[in-house]
């Protein structure tokens, strides 16, 4: 990408701007998933036939999040991302039109690829400006993401106690969504490729650099995901919680992850993104533990919020550590994004599998296990690090003038 020369009023203004991308990406998740049962009566499909319904986002994802790196080179950043983000806020309304099972894996597919893409093309862009302005970013950015879709989520929960139509509510939120997405994207960095930069193969297979960073991002999302879609089923199930209790382990969860991303870049930028991670490792990993050997709902809770914490922060720098990691910053996002998407795809099934086996007590152990894997192999995310404390304890740096 062109060597553009930005101010600092400017990047303040690209990041206020990508901060409402992240937001809008957010909110649009949280208006989807409040439908779903909406939805499932409308396209008359079984609880079995919803599930296999739910894979095609992450397959949809996962097939289209490589070309982002292409378009962004053809179009540049700034329009390629106001396409793909107009492209994901109106895809918003295809599922709730759909009247069956395959119109609706269909609908959710397009619904998953304009996510992927938009998600890569957003990260990117993120990534591009914590590195001009040397500071973190990524996680707050990530709980703008968390703060959209709790945003999103109770405007959906409103309007299904209402009992609206999902297909005029979607329809209504696409159209703001998208207005409001639009108008950010104009104050994302206008970045541009060079003329001698050659463009990216319209379709390739993540680059080696982004491996290992995204098998850190792998354990974090299946621990995510198991606990998103689980914790509620442990409570009830394991502990014989009532279902309100269950439902709170859920919201807090959730709002634990919102609120450590938020606060992260703080201690990002005091400790530097491998101690924060191997740090979150620990608490994960001891979250885990409390969950597995809970003798009571208390400790269960406790352990899925230490959970959330542990791993709040972790995606957020894998995508920040693949930005830098290789000359085409686009592809190494979307490298690690398809990781973690698939990770996303089989956690929860996964952990049902092992219950079914054996018992959800063992299926979070796995859980558990993985969540040692962040301490254990934190040190992949030094890979093109900004000189954040972590470095700066060891040799002194000395910075541009600007």
């Amino acid at each position: 990408m062109s060597e553009v020369v930005y101010g600092k009023r400017e990047l303040r203004r690209a990041r206020y701007a990508v901060a409402t991308v992240f937001a809008v990406h957010g909110a649009v998740t949280g208006s989807f998933a409040t439908r779903v049962p909406w939805i499932q009566d409308h396209a008359s499909v079984s609880a079995g036939q919803l599930g296999v319904a739910l894979a095609f986002p992450a397959i949809g994802a996962s097939v289209a999040m490589p070309l982002a790196s292409g378009i962004s080179h053809r179009f540049g950043a700034r329009a390629a991302l106001r396409g793909l983000l107009a492209l994901w806020t109106l895809a918003l309304v295809l599922p709730s039109l759909a009247p069956n099972l395959l119109t609706l894996c269909v609908a959710l597919f397009v619904y998953g690829a304009t996510a992927g893409m938009s998600d890569v093309a957003m990260n990117a862009l993120g990534v591009e400006v914590e590195t001009r302005l040397d500071k973190s970013i990524m996680s707050g950015l990530h709980g703008m993401w968390s703060a959209g879709a709790l945003i999103g989520s109770a405007a959906g929960t409103l309007a299904a106690h209402l009992g609206s139509d999902a297909r005029l509510h979607h329809a209504l939120a696409a159209v703001a969504l998208t207005l409001i997405g639009v108008a950010a994207c104009q104050g994302v960095l206008d970045l541009r490729p060079t003329q001698d930069e050659e463009a990216p193969p319209r379709f390739a297979l993540p680059p080696r650099s982004a491996l290992l960073i995204g098998a850190v991002g792998f354990c974090a999302v299946f621990a995510e995901g198991a606990s998103l879609d689980w914790s509620a089923v442990y409570l009830r199930d394991v502990l014989d919680s009532s279902a309100g209790v269950a439902a709170a382990s859920t919201t807090g969860f959730t709002l634990t992850m919102a609120i450590a991303r938020l606060a992260g870049d703080r201690v990002i930028d005091r400790f530097g993104p491998v101690r924060t991670v191997r740090v979150g490792g620990v608490l994960a990993t001891l979250g885990g533990l409390l969950v597995v050997a809970a003798p009571n709902v208390v400790v269960a809770m406790s352990g899925f919020a230490l959970l959330g914490l542990g791993i709040a922060v972790v995606v957020p720098l894998c995508f920040a550590a693949a930005g830098r990691s290789g000359p085409n910053p686009a592809q190494a996002i979307a490298g690690v994004a398809t990781i973690t998407y698939t990770s996303g795809l089989i956690a929860p099934s996964a952990i049902g599998t092992i219950a079914d086996a054996s018992s959800l007590v063992v299926s979070f152990g796995l859980v558990t296990a993985l969540a040692f894997g962040l301490a254990a192999f934190a040190g992949v995310l030094r890979t093109g690090a900004r000189q954040t404390a972590e470095v700066a304890s060891h040799e002194p740096v000395q910075r541009a003038k600007s």
